[in-house]
């Protein structure tokens, strides 16, 4: 018996509660009946869907456009549609092109690795009925599957360990007297020790947590994750922290980076980061106070 009609039978056996020995015995009529649903079975098996499917025709790609037209002559318009400047893809695309996520011994090769990276950072730049799957794949000329498969690849790629380490870490004593001398020219000598800066933000989730749920919403109305982001002046992420549900505050949530757990080796006695009102006030932190211009009333 092969392992097919093996599983068949044993599912036979949970089904319909039969004692296959004693069919045996039966004779040709109880056999036969074994056998059609073996068959049977195995053919469910055999196909991926019981019913016929409708092709749903596919209009030309945008995607190519973007990184063949868009990318070359208007960076502006690259950068809406993939919230990152063509600088900042093909680095992307250099980074992550030889992991072996993207290398496979099938007869149907894959997309090439930067329409791969193209309609993750599509995906991952757009919310609410834009950030559909049926919508992205009709951007990208491809199919719902693929765009859900493209975004694990591209995932996978990205949060390797030795990815992560190249790409996220703290700046160099060049870059960061580099900062310092930014915010010294935007500010004065005064503030220049305030090299880096945090804030939270939300990313929405598609659904309500079966777990907790309700500790993911948040203040906007949305179950979602507090991710904090320390940053350079020139906007190079340094540090970060996720894990948190939406409705944590940012005071907490940001305790949880490298840079408050490790303060006392990552900064000198003299500086800090720079905070807006939502954190606490505290050795490590300088507060910034502000408010929307048109809720000022200046004499």
């Amino acid at each position: 018996m092969i392992e097919g009609e093996e599983l068949a039978s044993d599912l036979l056996d949970w089904r319909i509660g039969i004692d296959l020995d004693g069919l045996r015995e039966d004779g040709g009529g109880s056999r036969q009946l074994r056998r059609w649903v073996v068959q049977e079975l195995q053919g469910m098996y055999a196909q991926r869907y019981e019913v016929p499917r409708n092709t749903l025709p596919r209009g030309p790609s945008y995607l190519s456009h973007v990184l063949h037209a868009l990318k070359n002559s208007r960076a502006d318009h690259f950068r809406q549609a993939l919230r990152v400047t063509p600088l900042t893809f093909d680095a992307l695309v250099a980074a992550i092109e030889d992991d072996p996520i993207f290398h496979n011994h099938s007869g149907n090769g894959q997309l090439p690795v930067e329409e791969q990276l193209a309609i993750l950072l599509y995906r991952f730049g757009h919310d609410g009925n834009a950030a559909g799957l049926q919508g992205i794949a009709n951007w990208a000329g491809v199919g719902k599957g693929t765009v859900v498969l493209v975004t694990r690849r591209v995932m996978t790629a990205i949060l390797r360990p030795e990815f992560m380490k190249k790409a996220v870490r703290m700046p160099t004593p060049e870059e960061k007297e580099d900062a310092k001398r930014w915010v010294q020219q935007h500010s004065c000598r005064a503030w220049r020790n305030g090299w880096s800066f945090v804030d939270g933000t939300l990313v929405p989730l598609s659904n309500r947590p079966a777990w907790f749920g309700e500790s993911y919403y948040d203040r906007k109305n949305h179950y979602s994750l507090n991710f904090q982001v320390v940053s350079l002046p020139n906007l190079r992420i340094i540090d970060y922290s996720f894990g948190y549900p939406g409705s944590r505050h940012d005071s907490v949530a940001w305790k949880a980076t490298q840079l408050y757990l490790e303060h006392e080796t990552l900064l000198e006695d003299d500086e800090w980061v720079w905070a807006d009102s939502a954190y606490p006030v505290c050795l490590l932190l300088f507060l910034v106070i502000y408010a929307r211009s048109e809720a000022l009333h200046l004499p």
